[in-house]
């Protein structure tokens, strides 16, 4: 048994148990936040994709223990940063989703894609969407609407200096 202390969605948080247990099932089953999805449990299909620091992560195979110290941001919070809330904004007018099951995690690696890179080629949209797995084959709406969210985004950026 440990306790291991971090920030989730911008609140301190404090939790004793299995520091080996998977974030993942930490997020969900004892902090009841159910957004960020079980898919494979190997780190392939990115439905777990959460911030850590504001990196992405595979919830399924990060220990509780790794995220000690660190800030996490959840699906449910993705929307309190400019950037998320952007990318947020662009799903719903490209009507992303179909299903709907892997899209926490496309949103979580799409707003640390833009976070680090404002103006990505379709190139490297590709790369980091890559470990972002879709059983509905919604890649085209997703690369349009991350180039939708990052032209937003930079239409913001010009307001503001003006």
């Amino acid at each position: 048994m440990a306790t291991v202390s971090f920030t989730l969605n911008g609140k301190p948080t404090q939790l004793s148990g299995d520091e080996n247990r998977m974030l993942l099932w930490v997020l969900r089953d004892d902090l009841g936040l159910t957004g960020t999805k079980f898919g494979c449990g190997v780190a392939i299909c990115g439905a777990c994709v959460v911030h850590v620091d504001g990196q992405p992560m595979r919830a399924c195979v990060t220990p509780l223990a790794a995220v000690a110290g660190k800030q996490v941001t959840t699906i449910e919070a993705v929307h309190e940063s400019r950037v998320g809330a952007a990318v947020q904004a662009a799903w719903v007018e490209n009507d992303v989703p179909q299903c709907g099951y892997c899209q926490s995690g496309q949103v979580m690696s799409a707003a640390a894609l833009l976070a680090t890179n404002p103006k990505p080629s379709d190139a490297e949209i590709d790369e980091a969407m890559r470990m972002n797995l879709c059983r509905c084959g919604t890649y085209n709406q997703i690369r349009a609407a991350i180039k939708d969210a990052a032209e937003a985004l930079a239409v913001r950026s010009t307001e503001a200096r003006s």
